[in-house]
Formats: C-alpha cells, sequence, structure tokens
C-alpha cells in the first residue's frame, strides 16, 4: 500500500502502521541512550516524555515493559546506559 507521510515523502507499508520509514530515519538520534534503541522502543520513549537517563530512572522495568512498542531487548542496553552514570531502574 502506497502511501505519503505528511512532510510529502512516498512510502510502501502492507500494514495500516502510519510512520514514514524516511521520516523515522532523518529523526533518529546520533548518540544518547535513545540512539542505542530501536525505533518502536524509541517511540515508546518518547511518547512517555523519558528524553533523559534520570527520567528513565524513574520507572521500573516492569512498567517499561508495559508500554507499546517496548521490548525485553531493550532492557540491557538501557540498564547499562543507566550503570554508566551511577543510576538504576527504579525497585
Amino acid at each position: 500500500m502506497k502511501k505519503v507521510c505528511s512532510n510529502g515523502h512516498t512510502f510502501e507499508k502492507s500494514s495500516n502502521c502510519p510512520i514514514c520509514p524516511i521520516c523515522e530515519k532523518n529523526n533518529r538520534p546520533k548518540d544518547g541512550f535513545l540512539s542505542k534503541l530501536s525505533a518502536p522502543a524509541k517511540r515508546a520513549m518518547l511518547h512517555n516524555n523519558i528524553q533523559t537517563l534520570e527520567q528513565l530512572a524513574n520507572y521500573s522495568e516492569q512498567e517499561l515493559l508495559q508500554f507499546h512498542g517496548f521490548g525485553k531487548k531493550s532492557i540491557p542496553i538501557l540498564q547499562e546506559s543507566l550503570t554508566a552514570i551511577g543510576l538504576k531502574f527504579k525497585e
């Protein structure tokens, strides 16, 4: 199914997912913990207003796993980022 995003990019999707892959690639962070996550996990973080590791430390692993688009593979990535600055997930 051919689609056009609000920025005028034309792309093909077989599902009803409205996310433009071109915009997604252009908006990918170049560094920081969000750059290490998959696109769905990154969107889950941003949708829940988590943009810093300090904000992330206010959540438990179980709370994060409840976010749409967030999966188990992201936990070790985030845990490593938190540990690097002396933080950890909420108990």
